[in-house]
């Protein structure tokens, strides 16, 4: 299996977070301390995104789920809760069609777009990368230093600018900035690509954030298609990346989904 970095701590059934497109697993650190009293939780870094070298069998659902496969398997996790963020979303669900995981928490997740909704995100995730790579790091964090500052480098991916801290604004741009895996998982919705389920056989839970500038939520009948047993949830007051958001929400949701 390829050197998958993760953060583990906690106590309970164990619990994976996998974050979104050019992320990294401190994605997750809000709601991290949250989880913990209730959970095993285990943050990974997908690969070929923080530090988790690139893969060895290539990007995609189908190799990402061979991928997660084995670390549950190395980390003696069996059948674990998954929860994921954007492109997390859509594995989470992906391992859940599977028949992988106890639960699915899928938050803001890809993949349930038009054709049309698809372009636009694609080219706005492309817009904020590209902004990433031409902004010298101490310009964003002389940026980042004010709220106005936070509000206009991240205002398209959180709903709440303003409580995020310069050293993560900073962190999170070069994170973005310097991923491998960005161009070639970015690449994988080329064509007609949608996620249509169904995911049957465990919980599923869809929380979608009220402010997300990224993806179009889709209608309830839709969502139905995909999970016609799941639970679905909007995120007041959230951006398209929520855990910063409101962690206290976003953890409550989490706990939820995964008893």
């Amino acid at each position: 299996m390829d050197d998958v970095v993760y953060d583990r701590a906690g106590r309970g059934e164990p619990l994976v977070l996998i974050h979104g497109i050019g992320h990294r697993r401190q994605a997750w650190a809000p709601v991290f301390p949250l989880l913990t009293p209730h959970r095993d939780v285990i943050a990974v870094d997908l690969p070929g995104f923080g530090e988790s070298p690139e893969p060895s069998g290539g990007y995609g659902i189908e190799p990402a789920l061979v991928m997660f496969k084995e670390l549950f398997t190395d980390l003696g996790l069996g059948r674990p809760h998954v929860a994921g963020n954007s492109l997390g979303g859509l594995l989470s669900l992906a391992l859940g069609q599977a028949g992988l995981v106890r639960s699915v928490t899928a938050l803001s997740p890809a993949g349930l777009w038009t054709r049309r909704q698809k372009l636009y995100a694609i080219a706005a995730l492309k817009a904020h990368r590209a902004l990433a790579q031409r902004t010298p790091p101490h310009v964003v964090r002389r940026i980042a230093a004010t709220a106005s500052g936070r509000r206009a480098l991240t205002g398209m991916i959180v709903g709440r600018p303003e409580l995020q801290t310069p050293d993560v604004v900073v962190e999170d741009a070069h994170a973005l900035a310097t991923a491998p895996g960005f161009e070639p998982s970015a690449a994988q919705s080329r064509g007609d690509f949608r996620f249509t389920g169904p995911v049957t056989g465990v919980p599923v839970t869809v929380a979608w954030a009220e402010r997300d500038r990224i993806l179009a939520r889709p209608r309830l009948a839709e969502l139905r298609k995909v999970a016609p047993d799941g639970m679905f949830r909007l995120l007041p007051g959230c951006g398209h990346v929520p855990m910063n958001d409101d962690p206290d929400l976003v953890a409550r949701v989490l706990l939820d989904g995964s008893r």
